[in-house]
């Protein structure tokens, strides 16, 4: 099998790439680069290809899939903890 190959990944890992791939696009990543991030993302939660046995077709580590979000007002709130923080250790 070549490097690169797909070919033993299954479908829903197929899709899940997919998905992936076309929200980096969506935020202005170029094709090439969202394929490498998709499915870089897809063995990061998968541990690689479909291998067989036990747990197997589980999600290892969901985390990389998840989108982190923050608000305008959240960001400047967070930074404003910090500085908090800084001010009362000094």
């Amino acid at each position: 099998m070549p490097r690169g190959s797909k070919a033993k990944y299954t479908d829903k890992q197929k899709r899940e790439a997919e998905h992936i791939e076309e929200g980096y696009e969506q935020r202005g990543v170029s094709e090439k680069e969202a394929k490498k991030r998709a499915w870089a993302t897809v063995n990061k939660m998968h541990g690689g290809g479909a291998k067989g046995g036990s747990g197997s077709k589980e999600i290892k580590d969901s985390s990389p899939a998840k989108k982190v979000v923050i608000s305008k007002q959240a960001a400047r709130h967070k930074n404003v903890q910090i500085q908090q923080k800084s001010c009362k250790n000094a």
